[in-house]
Protein backbone atom coordinates (compact mmCIF):
# COMPACT_ATOMS: atom_id res chain seq x y z
CA UNK A 1 0.00 0.00 0.00
CA UNK A 2 1.35 2.91 -0.90
CA UNK A 3 1.97 5.95 1.85
CA UNK A 4 -0.39 8.78 1.59
CA UNK A 5 1.23 12.68 1.79
CA UNK A 6 -0.66 14.66 4.80
CA UNK A 7 2.28 17.54 3.64
CA UNK A 8 -0.25 19.23 1.78
CA UNK A 9 -3.64 18.90 3.95
CA UNK A 10 -5.41 21.86 5.38
CA UNK A 11 -4.97 20.35 9.10
CA UNK A 12 -2.02 21.09 11.69
CA UNK A 13 -2.13 17.56 13.07
CA UNK A 14 -1.91 15.90 9.57
CA UNK A 15 0.93 18.09 8.60
CA UNK A 16 2.86 17.60 11.87
CA UNK A 17 2.68 13.81 11.29
CA UNK A 18 3.50 14.41 8.02
CA UNK A 19 6.98 15.44 9.88
CA UNK A 20 7.20 13.28 12.97
CA UNK A 21 4.21 10.67 12.39
CA UNK A 22 6.71 7.90 11.75
CA UNK A 23 7.30 5.99 14.71
CA UNK A 24 11.01 5.69 14.23
CA UNK A 25 11.10 10.01 14.16
CA UNK A 26 9.54 10.14 17.16
CA UNK A 27 11.59 7.76 19.40
CA UNK A 28 14.63 9.30 17.73
CA UNK A 29 13.53 12.36 19.48
CA UNK A 30 12.73 11.19 22.95
CA UNK A 31 16.31 9.59 22.90
CA UNK A 32 17.59 13.05 21.83
CA UNK A 33 15.28 14.40 24.76
CA UNK A 34 16.91 12.09 27.30
CA UNK A 35 20.38 13.45 25.64
CA UNK A 36 21.65 10.62 23.21
CA UNK A 37 23.44 12.59 20.58
CA UNK A 38 25.84 10.00 18.95
CA UNK A 39 24.40 7.91 16.22
CA UNK A 40 25.68 4.54 17.44
CA UNK A 41 24.05 5.42 21.03
CA UNK A 42 20.88 6.05 19.01
CA UNK A 43 21.46 2.88 17.16
CA UNK A 44 22.14 1.31 20.63
CA UNK A 45 19.32 2.42 22.60
CA UNK A 46 16.38 2.12 19.86
CA UNK A 47 17.97 -1.20 18.57
CA UNK A 48 16.78 0.32 15.12
CA UNK A 49 19.01 -0.92 11.71
CA UNK A 50 21.91 1.57 10.54
CA UNK A 51 19.92 2.63 7.45
CA UNK A 52 16.75 3.22 8.87
CA UNK A 53 18.11 5.19 11.47
CA UNK A 54 20.48 7.39 8.87
CA UNK A 55 17.08 8.51 7.12
CA UNK A 56 14.91 9.48 9.95
CA UNK A 57 18.18 11.26 11.23
CA UNK A 58 18.64 13.03 7.98
CA UNK A 59 15.00 13.74 7.48
CA UNK A 60 14.79 15.59 11.14
CA UNK A 61 17.56 17.92 10.35
CA UNK A 62 16.46 19.04 6.80
CA UNK A 63 12.98 19.78 8.78
CA UNK A 64 15.05 21.34 11.40
CA UNK A 65 14.00 19.15 14.91
CA UNK A 66 17.57 18.00 15.28
CA UNK A 67 20.94 20.08 14.31
CA UNK A 68 23.90 18.08 12.72
CA UNK A 69 26.86 19.65 14.19
CA UNK A 70 30.98 18.71 15.06
CA UNK A 71 31.59 15.99 18.01
CA UNK A 72 32.19 18.84 20.57
CA UNK A 73 35.01 16.18 21.97
CA UNK A 74 36.57 16.44 18.65
CA UNK A 75 35.65 13.35 17.02
CA UNK A 76 35.42 12.87 13.42
CA UNK A 77 31.76 11.73 13.77
CA UNK A 78 29.09 14.50 13.97
CA UNK A 79 26.67 15.25 17.22
CA UNK A 80 22.66 15.44 16.80
CA UNK A 81 21.32 18.27 18.79
CA UNK A 82 17.63 19.21 19.03
CA UNK A 83 16.74 22.32 18.13
CA UNK A 84 13.84 24.84 19.95
CA UNK A 85 11.87 23.23 17.26
CA UNK A 86 12.68 19.87 18.54
CA UNK A 87 12.73 20.53 22.44
CA UNK A 88 9.06 22.08 21.71
CA UNK A 89 8.72 18.27 21.27
CA UNK A 90 8.31 17.50 24.96
CA UNK A 91 5.00 18.20 25.65
CA UNK A 92 3.32 16.42 23.43
CA UNK A 93 6.05 13.20 23.75
CA UNK A 94 5.56 13.47 27.00
CA UNK A 95 1.85 13.59 27.51
CA UNK A 96 2.00 10.71 24.91
CA UNK A 97 3.92 9.03 27.83
CA UNK A 98 2.09 9.67 30.21
CA UNK A 99 -0.98 8.62 27.97
CA UNK A 100 0.92 5.25 27.39
CA UNK A 101 1.71 4.43 31.46
CA UNK A 102 -1.71 5.26 32.45
CA UNK A 103 -3.76 3.25 29.66
CA UNK A 104 -0.92 1.03 27.95
CA UNK A 105 1.29 0.66 30.71
CA UNK A 106 3.82 -3.11 30.73
CA UNK A 107 2.96 -5.55 33.28
CA UNK A 108 5.43 -4.42 35.52
CA UNK A 109 4.61 -1.08 35.13
CA UNK A 110 6.21 2.43 33.59
CA UNK A 111 9.70 1.66 32.34
CA UNK A 112 10.65 5.92 33.12
CA UNK A 113 9.31 8.28 35.71
CA UNK A 114 9.54 11.51 34.07
CA UNK A 115 10.73 14.37 37.53
CA UNK A 116 11.90 17.78 37.79
CA UNK A 117 15.02 17.99 37.81
CA UNK A 118 15.93 20.60 40.81
CA UNK A 119 13.41 19.05 43.39
CA UNK A 120 13.42 15.44 41.91
CA UNK A 121 9.64 15.34 42.00
CA UNK A 122 7.34 13.71 39.92
CA UNK A 123 5.71 15.36 37.06
CA UNK A 124 2.09 16.10 37.27
CA UNK A 125 -0.61 15.13 34.62
CA UNK A 126 -0.51 17.69 31.78
CA UNK A 127 -3.05 19.27 31.38
CA UNK A 128 -5.10 21.61 29.64
CA UNK A 129 -5.64 25.59 30.76
CA UNK A 130 -6.80 28.91 28.98
CA UNK A 131 -4.69 31.91 28.69
CA UNK A 132 -5.81 32.79 32.04
CA UNK A 133 -4.30 29.61 33.78
CA UNK A 134 -7.90 28.06 33.85
CA UNK A 135 -7.75 24.56 33.88
CA UNK A 136 -10.21 22.96 31.09
CA UNK A 137 -11.55 19.78 30.18
CA UNK A 138 -12.44 18.52 27.33
CA UNK A 139 -16.32 19.78 27.75
CA UNK A 140 -15.20 23.34 28.25
CA UNK A 141 -13.24 23.40 24.62
CA UNK A 142 -14.31 24.95 21.38
CA UNK A 143 -13.34 25.17 17.90
CA UNK A 144 -13.13 27.97 15.84
CA UNK A 145 -11.80 28.31 12.24
CA UNK A 146 -9.58 30.96 11.18
CA UNK A 147 -9.95 31.26 7.74
CA UNK A 148 -11.94 29.17 4.84
CA UNK A 149 -11.35 25.43 4.69
CA UNK A 150 -8.83 25.22 1.87
CA UNK A 151 -10.12 22.65 -1.34
CA UNK A 152 -8.51 19.07 -1.18
CA UNK A 153 -6.32 18.49 -3.92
Amino acid sequence: MKRVSFADMDCTIARTLEIVGEWWSFLIVKQALYGTTRFGDFQAELGIARNVLSQRLKRLVEVGILAREPDQQGSKYPEYRLTQKGVELATPLIAMMQWGDRWEPPADGPPIEVISAGSGAPLGPLELHDQEGNRLGLGDLGYRRLRPKRAVR
